[in-house]
Formats: C-alpha cells, sequence, structure tokens
C-alpha cells in the first residue's frame, strides 16, 4: 500500500491529497498514512478501516467513498482516490473521457461521472459516489479527483493511470475537432483491447515502482 502510495505520486496523479487501500479482509480495510503520498515513508503504518461504521480517528473522512465500493463490490480488493491534472480539467467542464484508445478502453463506453462538486465526507455522498460507479473500474468525482478500484493494488494503481492518459488525450481530441470520432465501433472491441495479459499491471507497477525505498 505505501508502495501503491509513492507510485501515485511518482506519476503525478496526486500532490498533497489523495489516498490508497487495500481490503484486509471481508469486514476491514487498510488505507495509507493521512498526507501527500509521496512523503509516505517506508514502514510508515496505515489504518486499518472498518468496511461498516464510523470511520477511525485521524482517518481522512473521504475514506468514506472506499467503504462503500468495498462494502457493494466484494470482488474490490484496492481502491485509489487521486486528483490528477487532465482528470481535473475535464470534470471542470462537466465531462469525464471516453474510450478512445487503448487505455481508455478499459472504461468503456465512457467513465461514470459524479456532478457534484462538494467534498465527500459524509455517507450520503459517499453512497452516491459509489452508485455512480457502480461496477465500473473507475469515478470521476467532479471537482476532486476521480476514483479507481480493482481486484489488486497493481490493478487499482494501473487504472488510475489510464484513466489520466484517457482524460489528456480525450482534450487533445476535443481542442482538435474530433470529438465525434468513434474509436470502437462496439462494446466487444473494447473488450478484447482492454486486456491484462501480457504482464500489463505488472509493467505499470514496475514503472511507477522503480527505485522506491520498500
Amino acid at each position: 500500500m505505501r508502495k501503491a502510495a509513492r507510485a501515485l505520486a511518482r506519476g503525478g496523479l496526486v500532490t498533497a491529497f489523495g489516498h490508497c487501500s487495500m481490503r484486509v479482509d471481508d469486514g476491514h480495510f487498510l488505507v495509507c498514512a493521512a498526507r501527500p503520498m509521496g512523503l509516505i515513508d517506508a514502514g510508515e503504518p496505515g489504518t486499518v478501516v472498518p468496511v461498516d461504521g464510523p470511520l477511525p480517528p485521524g482517518v481522512l473522512g473521504e475514506v468514506r467513498m472506499h467503504q462503500q465500493i468495498y462494502s457493494r463490490r466484494p470482488e474490490v480488493q484496492a481502491v485509489c482516490r487521486f486528483m490528477s491534472p487532465h482528470v481535473m480539467a475535464l470534470a471542470a467542464m462537466g465531462e469525464s473521457p471516453s474510450a478512445r484508445h487503448g487505455f481508455s478502453s478499459y472504461f468503456y463506453p465512457k467513465v461514470p461521472l459524479w456532478t457534484d462538486p462538494a467534498l465527500v465526507r459524509n455517507d450520503d455522498a459517499a453512497r452516491g459516489v459509489a452508485e455512480t460507479m457502480g461496477a465500473a473500474p473507475a469515478v470521476v468525482v467532479s471537482g476532486n479527483g476521480a476514483v479507481t478500484a480493482a481486484d489488486s493494488i497493481e490493478k487499482a494503481v494501473s487504472l488510475a493511470w489510464f484513466l489520466e492518459d484517457a482524460a489528456r488525450v480525450e482534450l487533445a481530441v476535443r481542442s482538435a475537432g474530433g470529438s465525434a470520432h468513434v474509436t470502437f465501433k462496439h462494446a466487444d472491441q473494447a473488450r478484447q483491447r482492454a486486456t491484462w495479459e501480457g504482464r500489463i499491471a505488472e509493467r505499470i507497477w514496475e514503472y511507477l515502482t522503480a527505485g522506491d525505498p520498500e
């Protein structure tokens, strides 16, 4: 988890804000320390959080989103919340990326968007974010970044990196006047491209954790 936090920072996906977590068991998950993720030290402890119930002291209020995702999706083993620049720019327009290239195929046809710009610091809002996300691998949280979820921390981090690149491409396509172009003609095309075979997550993980102290 600490490596994931530092990887998100190394990839430019977080600055002073953001958090990631890993499921411990059916009723608990471990969230990283509540401080800038790139500054989390080797061996620095996180906090065990119940999937249901109040947040422990010192845990950031937005971690309620993690609770709601874990409670709804037993297959999810890791969650990342991040605030990357291109995702934030699109969200400021009330938009999220469409599937326009290989990395964005994982979010076909489009990333769900939670439209309330308020900080997600209460259970009702966290439930709304999780319900908007549904079974998707990510959700953009308007004005407050995005969240990814997967069956491993490596995939959750990879999806965060993919989502930022999807937003970068979306903005470039829009600025070039190409919004009407459809890259994937049907869902099967996107599913075929959105593979984890060939060490996809492993290579992203190696790239973002190279030189990590742990």
